[in-house]
């Protein structure tokens, strides 16, 4: 197994550590926050985990490590990224930051284990991205439009300074995955009550686009992703004037994220996917031995 750390103890943070625990490859070092005292640490405590206060500095003084989970901010991944670069430790970012290979598990997930330094372009890119990739295969686009909208209440702090980045991040990534010469994303932060659920608007302008074959590209990418985060669901997709749209929504289906915090879910099933890629070789010549 591999000892994985965490950075950030946030709703993060903390689906992460019952991700980790019950991972066949993974197990649960340490947790690090920044303040002594926090709630997040003290659930942490109370989930069985070794704790620390110090930031990145706390986890180099207390390693090394198999893995990292950075779920901080787009700041100071960077700073994070660097400390750790001389280290062997597979460093998997949940911020938006773009400065590790971009992976997204149902489109390239087979190139997570090749790669130390791994970025998950945000909650919007794991969610559009699979839908996106998969219509692009047969329908190259000429503009693709992303609108994102999650609750206000699963938005935190860092998430809220962070949202220029998760803006260009997310748009790069739609260029890198479809080929499309222009892409926009947006992300509205919804005060409503009841809370909505994560939900993300596509468009794909393409010349040649038809119903049936459309909906059973966006079909298969639907059951690829509900391998991974059950609560995915393509509520609509429609076909008019060389424009397909997609609607998606995701609800959280574990204990500590609320259903309307799709959004941490998503991404957080994929950085446990994506170091899973690293442990599962080890485990299988551990077994060969």
């Amino acid at each position: 197994m591999l000892n994985a750390a965490i950075l950030g103890t946030g709703p993060l943070g903390l689906d992460l550590i019952e991700r980790i625990q019950n991972s066949p490859f993974l197990q649960c070092a340490l947790v690090v926050g920044r303040t002594p005292g926090s709630r997040g640490l003290a659930q942490a405590a109370e989930l069985g985990c070794t704790t620390a206060t110090g930031g990145i500095d706390a986890l180099l003084d207390a390693g090394p490590f198999d893995v990292v989970f950075d779920a901080t901010n787009a700041f100071d991944h960077p700073a994070h990224s660097k400390k750790l670069a001389d280290t062997a430790t597979v460093l998997v970012d949940l911020t938006p930051a773009s400065v590790g290979t971009l992976i997204v598990p149902t489109v390239n997930g087979d190139q997570a284990a090749s790669h130390r330094h791994i970025g998950l372009v945000s909650c919007g890119g794991q969610a559009s991205l699979p839908v996106l990739h998969a219509l692009a295969q047969r329908y190259p686009p000429s503009y693709v439009e992303v609108v994102a909208t999650a609750a206000t209440v699963s938005v935190g702090r860092a998430s809220r300074l962070n949202l220029d980045e998760y803006v260009d991040t997310t748009r790069n990534a739609i260029g890198r995955f479809t080929g499309a010469a222009s892409a926009k994303t947006m992300l509205n932060i919804s005060a409503a009550l009841p809370a909505p659920p994560f939900r993300i608007a596509m468009t794909v302008v393409a010349d040649g686009i038809e119903q049936v074959p459309a909906q059973a590209l966006v079909d298969v990418a639907e059951a690829d992703m509900q391998a991974i985060v059950p609560g995915y669901r393509v509520t609509s997709c429609t076909v008019a004037d060389a424009m397909v749209r997609v609607v998606v929504e995701v609800a959280a289906t574990r204990g500590r994220i609320p259903v309307h915090a799709g959004n941490l879910e998503v991404i957080s099933a994929a950085a446990i996917y994506a170091a899973e890629q690293h442990a599962a070789p080890r485990a299988t010549k551990e077994l060969a031995r």
